[in-house]
């Protein structure tokens, strides 16, 4: 490819504006040099993205083999892996794509609005993999790929029997007996252990990687894809963590002296032990309530995984949104593994757009319980979002949510939309009939979604800030991982947790998807945002009662939101959209009605955090 040189256009556009004159001449200087400028741009775009895609896509589809299919002392998918990666990260971190892409920067005045958000995202996307450093990229690469297979590929064990990590999650939600469950949570963390080393490694090459273009460390990379700073961020989710804290407050206490009771534990202690929450990270406390008549486990126990699966499409359907491609069914791996399958699974739930066009997947272990029929209803909204925004309107290099956090939000508010019990009556899982306490149910949710808060934008987003930016010492991860739950979940191990263990490391995102975990705290406060603006103004529904099932109205504002893609600017979308700025004021709102109770609940209880 021919390199560029637009200092010839730039110069007349220059002398054209200075001069005195502004005659018919010279603005017909000024509009050819512009539309000469935006040709050569639209030129390097097209060859950039045809290639782009072509290599993105080998590089998802070895991901998605490396993730489906681990077999222990067998490389051969790492190694393809690898490759393929490698020769990405060549193409767009190359130095010839970094200096092209600024030399037309430099002329942005002449260059379209999409054209300018193309080109912002070829250099985002370079900073990550810059050929000015090839021996770091591809070590990262390597790096990340062995960790990856150490994650996925370890034997879970509860003593000497080999268990699943639903098996563990199962337990947790269920379990009465304290004994086994600590065996259960500390099952779930003896995998960082043997991620220590590979954690404090990609630490190295991640931050290396980017400050080769300038970047202080790798936190201030992601958050700078937010257009903010990394005290920006910061002092973001401390604002929604400091919002939401009344409300967590309540619940933690109430939290403590419930499962006191439960467990038959005469002294209430000041902090959650870790092992008596039903999460393996006290993420989401929801198991600790079964609403009378909202007994969706039960409903669902005689139901295939196919569907659950089958019912998350039609939901979308009934919205307007087309069915799902015929391959979407034939190339996810959407249910467990037989336990003689011979290889072993990523077991986080996600969703590929492989080839950023109409390769489409999900990556799920199904099976026929409330958890995974909120997951699926979540997952296939990353995958409608990524059929959306695939569009003649949107380029290649567009075809992301408007943020990050709005992929997370369209997800998980559809995930919130189908465990009302309004939809649930329609879909005969609930009966009509039955008296449910719209408190519990209103508890139930608060103890998904707002315990959520405190772990996403503290312990997490925190700890990889202190990881990434503040360099901590390898002799603290441990240390601090538990500092920070104490602080912000109110929560400790149930017995001394030291620098042998690597707990942070146990939650796949400090793995794989690091230093974006703040992701999912944003993308609760927009989806309730949604919600809102969705009940209150197109359906005219109670909040806490609706029922999205059919309404094309419904379908019709999602798209509006899904189909630019990234090609939307994100903070102009949501006032748009909603009405309002990026605010807690709708997730504090639909929450409030449940303060009453707690309070109630609480009178006279000691309160610790």
């Amino acid at each position: 490819m021919k390199r560029i040189f637009l200092t010839g256009f730039a110069a007349a556009f220059l002398f054209s504006c200075s001069s005195p004159q502004r005659d018919g001449a010279a603005m017909a200087t000024v509009s050819a040099a512009e539309t000469e400028i935006q040709q050569k741009a639209q030129e390097f775009l097209a060859t950039y993205a045809q290639k782009y895609q072509e290599l993105y896509t080998a590089s998802v589809e070895a991901e998605w083999q490396s993730n489906t299919k681990i077999v222990e002392g067998d490389s051969t998918n790492a190694v393809a892996t690898r490759r393929a990666n490698e020769a990405l990260a060549a193409f767009t971190g190359s130095e010839f794509n970094i200096n092209h892409t600024r030399e037309l920067l430099k002329h942005e005045e002449h260059l379209t609005p999409l054209q300018k958000k193309q080109l912002e995202e070829i250099l985002y996307t370079a900073a990550n993999n810059p050929q000015t450093i090839p021996d770091v990229v591809k070590r990262r690469i390597k790096a990340e790929t062995e960790q990856t297979e150490k994650l996925y590929g370890f034997d879970y064990k509860i003593f000497t029997q080999k268990v699943t990590t639903n098996d563990i999650d199962n337990i947790l939600r269920t379990e009465k007996d304290l004994k086994k469950r600590q065996a259960a949570w500390e099952s779930s963390k003896e995998v960082g252990k043997s991620l220590r080393t590979g954690i404090l490694n990609l630490r190295q090459l991640r931050n290396e990687t980017v400050q080769n273009l300038g970047f202080d460390d790798y936190f201030t990379y992601q958050a700078s894809e937010y257009g903010m700073t990394r005290q920006e961020m910061m002092d973001l989710m401390k604002k929604i963590n400091k919002e939401l804290h009344p409300l967590y407050r309540e619940l933690h206490t109430y939290a403590r002296y419930e499962l006191a009771k439960k467990y038959g534990v005469k002294e209430v202690p000041d902090m959650l032990p870790a092992h008596w929450l039903p999460n393996r990270w006290g993420q989401d406390w929801s198991a600790m309530v079964n609403v009378q008549g909202m007994d969706l486990d039960a409903a669902l126990k005689s139901k295939e995984p196919k569907w659950l699966v089958e019912q998350a499409e039609r939901f979308y359907v009934s919205l307007g949104f087309p069915g799902l491609p015929r391959s979407f069914y034939e190339k996810s791996s959407l249910y467990p593994l037989p336990p003689n399958a011979g290889y072993k699974k990523n077991n986080h739930a996600s969703a590929w757009h492989v080839d950023l066009e109409n390769d489409v997947r999900c990556l799920m272990s199904v099976e026929p319980n409330a958890d995974w029929y909120e997951t699926t209803h979540h997952e296939l909204g990353h995958i409608y979002y990524y059929m959306t925004y695939t569009n003649p309107d949107v380029p290649v290099l567009l075809r992301e949510g408007a943020n990050r956090a709005y992929h997370e939000a369209i997800g998980s508010l559809m995930g919130l939309a189908a465990m009302q019990k309004p939809f649930l009556v329609e879909l005969n899982l609930v009966d009509a009939n039955a008296k449910t306490d719209e408190v519990q149910t209103l508890l139930k949710e608060a103890l998904s979604y707002v315990t959520f808060i405190p772990f996403a934008t503290g312990v997490m987003s925190e700890w990889e800030h202190d990881f990434y930016a503040k360099n901590l010492p390898a002799d603290q991860l441990n240390k601090r991982w538990w500092e920070l739950a104490r602080q912000y979940q109110g929560m400790v191990p149930p017995t001394v947790r030291g620098e042998e263990f690597t707990d942070a490391t146990t939650k796949t995102h400090i793995n794989d998807d690091p230093a974006q975990y703040y992701d999912y705290a944003l993308s609760y406060v927009i989806l309730f945002q949604l919600h809102d603006h969705i009940s209150r103004n197109i359906l005219k529904q109670d909040p806490h009662a609706t029922n999205y099932y059919g309404s094309k109205e419904v379908g019709e504002f999602l798209k509006s939101i899904m189909y630019p893609g990234a090609s939307a600017d994100w903070r102009q979308m949501l006032k748009d959209k909603t009405g309002e700025e990026l605010s807690a004021r709708a997730m504090v709102d639909y929450f409030q009605p449940l303060m009453d109770y707690l309070k109630a609940q609480n009178k006279g209880r000691k309160y610790t955090i």
